[in-house]
């Protein structure tokens, strides 16, 4: 990372009240529970963002405010307008592959089908940072619902638990 540019943290998810709380915005959770309750957020380059400090670097909270298929708009014109390299970005989503409040980290590497990560690496490539939040698939644990009802689907309270217990023990730098 370059120490002095600032980190630009984003979280994935679809805007609008109607998916608060569902799987597919589990980024979102991460990011605004990161940003903390008293975090001031305001509306630029198709995304709500908040700036602060996070053991001493700057970063800046991302939530492209585009549906998850178009989030590398917001991400690309980011990165553009604040000279941020591709190695100072962090992209938080989920993954139905990993069980609920499982965390992954890597560089690089393809989408496994997830369509906001498909967007970001069209729009500014594929080197950055990726940190996976499990949200578990419904196969694995036997439901009889479509992968796309599941990750629209709201997190119970005890899932929910889960994904905030995997927030709490992200290290990113």
């Amino acid at each position: 990372m370059q120490e002095n540019k600032p980190v630009l943290i984003v979280g994935l998810g679809n805007p609008g009240g109607q998916y608060a709380r569902t799987r597919h915005n589990a980024g979102f959770m991460a990011v605004e529970f990161m940003a903390g309750p008293d975090a001031s957020w305001k509306k630029e380059h198709d995304a709500m963002t908040s700036t602060g400090n996070i053991d001493g670097r700057r970063v800046m909270f991302a939530m492209p405010q585009t549906y998850m298929n178009l989030s590398g708009n917001a991400v690309g014109a980011l990165m553009r307008f604040y000279k941020i390299p591709l190695e100072n970005l962090i992209v938080i989503h989920d993954d139905m592959d990993l069980p609920i409040g499982t965390v992954r980290t890597k560089v690089g590497g393809g989408s496994a089908g997830h369509n906001g990560i498909k967007s970001i690496d069209t729009a500014v490539g594929n080197e950055y940072r990726r940190i996976r939040m499990g949200i578990g698939h419904p196969r694995e644990l036997g439901l009889p619902i479509s992968p796309a009802d599941w990750v629209l689907g709201k997190f119970t309270d005890e899932q929910a638990e889960l994904l905030r217990g995997a927030i709490e023990t992200l290290k990113l730098f």
